[in-house]
């Protein structure tokens, strides 16, 4: 594919079976949002459900809404959504908690299992609350039954020794996008005897996974990037079925407990999944995720990959062909098949660019020390942002725009 014309684009746009989608989102006028990899957009749905929730169901129902509206199955019933999208049967996914909270749980679980081992493995780029989970919990245990172990991004394969217990991984690394192999690592983990946990924050909902095809054991997930459900939305985690009745994690909270309405002073896991809630749902943001995961009822993940591919394609030809952005360096892989859906360039000024962006109306974001972020969510976004977004770019380039000094001044949240 070649970055085309403007023209081109547009005939991309009218040829996109997932064209359709746009209108089902409320995306701000005037504004190309490249920044779904971090915060999704939101879903009309979505915005419906959380009137109807906060007005009908809270405001007239009130406490009857636990049972006339299914308010108790919630984890469930969004977590059925989300298994659809991530390769698991029923009864595997629940949403609920942080991916923080549900990494613990499942790291406590997985190194119970496993009482011979203490070394839980991951990669020097992961996701920096993964690895703090980690130390967290080696704070508490004692370093002779939890101990962190970090290995280069390239070099999981030959860290994976006999004192492994647990390798936690990102399906896609949050700076660069890139992407590991599922089914490669985990049946070289299992054949060590090891368990692993993948955190598919920046994959579900974007890229195809299959974690019953891969025999992963655990996952993670959070559901507010690529699943559009809201600024901390709750999370989502997944259990093999054959790990169910072995893994038991230490939250012991009431809403885990086997019938919880008993309040039986003793506690009792429930059996399955289950028995991986803790507290009492967050049901407003709950209901707006579960609305927010309807816009995926007709879509093929393959479609979203695809998509998503060709939208990044055209942004990387384009900046590749434009002399005026030679300055940046490409960090994600080249090859499509090794990265998820999002680019990301490196410049000693990246922060400002970014902060220039989005003052021009395309929305990125910026991860330190030197990285600009761009994702392509492929259910609202158009080839013909695409295009426009490289133009704005290089603008800013061209004319420095980033210079202003009102674009180097950094907030809490960057």
């Amino acid at each position: 594919m070649t970055a085309g014309s403007e023209d081109t684009l547009v005939q991309m746009d009218r040829q996109d079976p997932l064209a359709a989608k746009t209108a089902a989102f409320d995306v701000p006028a005037e504004q190309i949002y490249l920044d779904g990899n971090s915060l999704g957009c939101l879903p009309v749905s979505a915005k419906q459900r959380a009137r109807e929730v906060v007005e009908q169901q809270w405001g007239q129902d009130l406490i009857k809404s636990w049972n006339l509206h299914q308010w108790i199955d919630l984890p469930f019933s969004a977590g059925e959504k989300i298994a659809r999208l991530i390769g698991a049967a029923p009864g595997q996914t629940i949403c609920c908690d942080s991916i923080s909270v549900n990494i613990f749980k499942l790291l406590s679980a997985a190194l119970m299992m496993h009482n011979e081992r203490h070394v839980v493995l991951s990669q020097q780029g992961n996701f920096p609350t993964d690895l703090y989970m980690v130390q967290g919990l080696a704070r508490q245990l004692g370093e002779d039954r939890c101990s962190l172990r970090l290995a280069a991004d390239d070099d999981i394969a030959s860290a994976l020794t006999d004192d492994v217990a647990v390798l936690l991984l990102s399906h896609v690394n949050f700076r660069s996008g890139a992407l590991y192999d599922m089914q490669a690592i985990t049946e070289q983990a299992q054949a060590r005897g090891i368990l692993v946990i993948w955190d598919l924050a920046h994959s579900a909902g974007v890229v195809p996974v299959q974690l019953d095809a891969c025999r992963a054991d655990f996952a993670v997930g959070c559901g507010y990037k690529y699943l559009n459900g809201g600024p901390g939305a709750p999370a989502f985690l997944y259990v093999a079925r054959r790990h169910q009745a072995q893994a038991a994690q230490p939250l012991s909270g009431w809403m885990g407990h086997m019938a919880p309405f008993d309040f039986d002073n003793a506690y009792q896991a429930a059996p399955g999944v289950a028995g991986f809630l803790t507290g009492t749902p967050p049901v407003i943001s709950l209901s707006i995720l579960d609305a927010a995961l309807d816009v995926f009822a007709d879509v093929d993940v393959a479609q979203l990959r695809q998509k998503s591919l060709a939208l990044a394609g055209v942004f990387m030809q384009r900046v590749a062909q434009s002399p005026l952005l030679a300055e940046l360096q490409l960090l994600s892989p080249v090859d499509e098949a090794q990265r998820g859906a999002q680019l990301a360039y490196r410049h000693p000024h990246a922060f400002a660019i970014c902060q220039a962006l989005i003052a021009h109306g395309v929305i990125a974001d910026f991860r330190a020390p030197d990285i600009l972020r761009v994702g392509f969510s492929p259910l609202f976004l158009r080839f013909a942002d695409i295009g426009r977004s490289v133009d704005v770019l290089s603008r800013i380039m061209r004319d420095e725009l980033w210079r202003d000094p009102a674009y180097a001044v950094r907030h809490k949240v960057t």
